[in-house]
């Protein structure tokens, strides 16, 4: 679908993936503003008063607005005007310091550059973002460049399965991916080290969907090569559902930056 077909599908009214935050996201991320690492920075040395997390391809917004109520500074990032308007009128029955915790944008998340999207950010979701694998596989390197040290990314989306064992979703295989793919996309180089790499099955009014789900965290030194042997599950060995768990890093943000929180 192009941004017009997405534009079309948005303004039917009702939000389509409903308010709440996607529960893989919120299982993987929640805690995690109060334990990562705020580095200096520019000439000045200025550390960043709130983490900073990327959102591509946010739609309305579901998933940058409950990380801004969780001490993110959140950059959301959608080719569907619609859909990032609709982000925005949402965010406005949140408190004011909420919403000035997201930058809202219009743009191609495939060209990062283009849209002025600089970073570096503590964390990068790329959440049911589908495209043909040289595109997915430019972005999710880009990707990794664009997180700071210890940064996490997290990638999930329709597994190739789900065609044919699992429920709704693209049916197109071109743009759809197992947690495998990712990994070899991200590759060896890319300085990020694999933290976890399955697929997961997700409730639907029909039968379970598959989803893959690769979370990866930039190295302190990109340069070193400590990406461990990730053994994917096999096709009996995929978990029931996402489960609540605090993710964590190797490094805890400095006294006097963390634990700002606030529920609009």
């Amino acid at each position: 679908m192009d941004a017009a077909e997405w534009d079309a599908r948005y303004s039917q009214g009702e939000l389509v993936w409903g308010a709440p935050p996607n529960a893989t996201v919120v299982a993987n991320v929640i805690g995690l503003d109060r334990i990562v690492t705020l580095r200096p920075e520019g000439p000045d040395g200025q550390i960043p008063p709130l983490p900073r997390a990327l959102d591509l391809a946010c739609g309305e917004g579901r998933n940058a607005l409950w990380l801004a109520t969780h001490g993110w500074q959140v950059h959301a990032v959608d080719f569907s005007q619609v859909g990032v308007d609709k982000g925005r009128t949402v965010a406005t029955r949140l408190s004011r310091s909420v919403r000035n915790r997201v930058t809202w944008e219009c743009a191609d998340v495939t060209d990062l550059d283009a849209a002025g999207v600089t970073g570096p950010f503590e964390l990068i979701l790329m959440v049911f973002l589908h495209l043909p694998a040289d595109r997915r596989r430019a972005l999710l390197r880009r990707a990794a460049d664009l997180l700071s040290p210890g940064g996490t990314l997290l990638v999930l989306g329709h597994d190739t399965r789900n065609l044919t064992e699992g429920y709704g979703g693209p049916q197109d295989p071109a743009i759809l991916f197992t947690p495998e793919d990712v990994v070899a996309d991200l590759g060896r180089d890319s300085g990020v080290d694999i933290r976890k790499a399955e697929p997961i099955l997700r409730p639907t009014e029909g039968r379970d969907a598959i989803d893959a789900l690769v979370i990866a965290t930039k190295r302190d030194d990109p340069a070193a090569d400590l990406t461990p042997v990730i053994d994917a599950p096999g096709d009996d060995e995929i978990p029931a559902r996402p489960t609540a768990r605090t993710a964590g890093t190797r490094t805890v943000r400095p006294p006097g930056t963390g634990g700002r929180r606030q529920r609009g």
